[in-house]
């Protein structure tokens, strides 16, 4: 996506979540009005749009920006509408079965390559951040930080496979075993975009 100020934007709002206007623009380093001028025109074309939220004090109601369906779909979906066709003709004409074959092969797939970029990282620390790392490479948007309890949290911001996850939910059971195996750890899933979430969260502990 072009880092073009409306861009810039709506990843803001993409990998933090729901803003209001002024905070957007100390995110940006624009001003106030610049950053009210920009969500207007966002707004205008479907983008983005405002839910209003109580005052705090004698002030008034302020505006919490957030994407809208079409401003997600700014983001890389992964032939969205054709894989979930395909997937849908697959198991039509080969049976579920088949479906499950074609996952497992992906799982195999992407753990040897995840075990490739892994296997140089020591600890768990350097693991999470390697995976982290692969998983934006990927279109993930993913982030990760070290909890007080000693957890680690990883969040995707996006998920660039929704429409083939949505058509089967197989693909993210697979992702969350495919973690497992190749963290060496446990991993749960606590927040699930395909539940409603803006975003995939997951907490992950030592064995």
């Amino acid at each position: 996506m072009r880092q073009s100020p409306a861009n810039r934007i709506l990843i803001l709002i993409k990998t933090d979540g729901p803003q209001l206007g002024g905070a957007i623009g100390d995110a940006l380093g624009i001003s106030a009005e610049a950053a009210r001028q920009q969500l207007a025109k966002l707004a205008e074309q479907g983008l983005v749009e405002p839910v209003t939220i109580g005052a705090t004090g004698r002030g008034r109601p302020r505006q919490l920006w957030h994407l809208t369906a079409a401003g997600n779909r700014q983001f890389p979906d992964g032939h969205a509408e054709l894989t979930a066709n395909l997937l849908v003709t697959l198991v039509e004409q080969l049976g579920p079965a088949a479906l499950d074959t074609v996952i497992s092969a992906r799982e195999a797939d992407t753990l040897q390559r995840y075990r490739l970029e892994l296997e140089n990282a020591g600890d768990l620390a350097a693991r999470v951040e390697v995976l982290a790392a692969i998983r934006t490479r990927e279109g993930y948007m993913a982030d990760h930080w070290q909890e007080a309890d000693g957890s680690f949290t990883l969040v995707e911001n996006h998920c660039p496979i929704c429409a083939a996850a949505t058509a089967c939910a197989g693909f993210c059971r697979s992702e969350l075993e495919t973690f497992r195996t190749a963290l060496g750890a446990d991993v749960e899933r606590r927040e699930h975009i395909l539940a409603g979430a803006r975003r995939c969260a997951y907490r992950i502990t030592p064995r």
